[in-house]
């Protein structure tokens, strides 16, 4: 039965580890982590309920699928990953819907992925999805170079889309200084 608590940072930490994360992918975990839970705290001054624990454990295991593929399939597999470890499916949802900016059902189909929403639907998983774009590595980088970036392995609407979260995101939290 899949439980509801949420692992500690300790314990989500260790998880990666022992799905076989290298050291760099923890770094930038941490990050994201770090970066997201600022975001979150910046909603709730304006004003929004944020779940932010869920955000910082949904944050550091985001890319726990990394363990075994670098590819977009690591959703996939650290949704996986995460329901076997008995973690909360408000994680699991966190970890499939964190790449790009969600993946259609369509594309999901033409990736082969089983059927399911890929696109984040929660304001915790919005938050997670767009810090994960405002961290190249374990550094901090601006949106629009992740476009630009992306640009080169993603269709124009899947970029639309990182562009619609981006908007959605900075029309509350504004000039945030957590932003890069």
């Amino acid at each position: 039965m899949v439980s509801e608590k949420l692992p500690t940072r300790k314990e989500a930490l260790g998880f990666l580890k022992q799905s076989g994360c290298r050291e760099n992918v923890i770094k930038h975990v941490e990050v994201v982590s770090q970066l997201a839970v600022t975001i979150a705290q910046a909603f709730i001054r304006k004003g929004y309920n944020v779940n932010v624990n869920l955000v910082e454990i949904g944050a550091l295991l985001h890319d726990i699928g990394r363990a075994k593929t670098h590819t977009v399939n690591h959703a996939i597999i650290g949704a996986e990953i995460a329901r076997s470890l008995d973690l909360p499916e408000s994680v699991v949802s966190i970890i499939k819907r964190h790449v790009g900016g969600g993946i259609t059902a369509e594309e999901a189909k033409k990736l082969g992925w089983p059927d399911g929403i890929y696109v984040p639907q929660t304001l915790e998983e919005k938050i997670v999805c767009y810090a994960d774009k405002l961290i190249e590595g374990s550094r901090p980088t601006p949106i629009e170079k992740t476009m630009e970036l992306l640009s080169k392995e993603l269709p124009p609407l899947a970029i639309k889309r990182i562009r619609d979260l981006h908007l959605e995101m900075t029309a509350v939290v504004g000039d945030c200084k957590c932003l890069p």
